[in-house]
């Protein structure tokens, strides 16, 4: 098996398991095993946990921007739903590591884990612009789109610990979380609040 095959290997053994176990539960001994190679192995492509800790969201995340910039069918509000739907099947595909990344305060959260996690965040915030056609956001739009993009991460992380709202309903409700606060920009921002306002049609 070629070098990047093997690595790949060893980060899609990992990513299984992070799925289903804090990152502070899954030790080197687990992944070598997952990907049936040595654990001498597994340091020949990564030297610690933390390192391949790091690829693997690297790459997770990359698959979830990847998908945020599929072409999508119908309405801007049925693109929209589709947008948080992939996201939300990232964070339960993802759950344990998804959950212990973003309550802070674990191991997992460092400077490397952030930026990657604030990479989505601006993936997502730039698509759901170049699907407005908005290409200059003012500073009141920007910060409705990165407020609202925090409450679907506080949200969904409660979602992931709790499940007491049928994911259906999580979705609709991210939606209209959208809605209302591009309601109320609306007040201060006529421009880009007019742009937004594309989502509403619909309705």
């Amino acid at each position: 098996m070629a070098p990047e095959q093997r690595r790949m290997q060893l980060i899609e053994a990992a990513i299984g398991l992070y799925g289903t176990r804090p990152y502070e539960q899954v030790s080197i001994d687990d992944i070598a095993a997952a990907a049936d190679v040595s654990r001498a192995l597994f340091y020949r492509y990564f030297s610690s946990p933390a390192e391949i800790y790091v690829a693997a969201l690297r790459h997770a995340a990359d698959s979830l921007i990847a998908r945020f910039a599929a072409p999508a069918d119908g309405s801007l509000l049925e693109q929209l739903r589709s947008l948080i739907g992939e996201f939300i099947s990232f964070a339960e595909g993802h759950a344990a590591a998804f959950v212990a990344l973003l309550r802070g305060g674990s191991v997992v959260a460092t400077a490397e884990t952030g930026a990657v996690v604030d990479d989505v965040r601006r993936h997502a915030v730039a698509e759901i612009l170049a699907r407005t056609g908005v290409e200059h956001p003012s500073p009141l739009g920007l910060l409705t789109l990165n407020c609202w993009t925090a409450v679907v991460e506080g949200t969904t992380l409660t979602w992931l610990q709790e499940r007491t709202l049928p994911r259906e309903d999580l979705e609709n409700w991210l939606v209209d979380q959208l809605l209302a606060m591009v309601t109320a920009t609306a007040n201060y921002d006529k421009e880009t609040a007019k742009v937004l306002h594309q989502v509403v049609r619909p309705l």
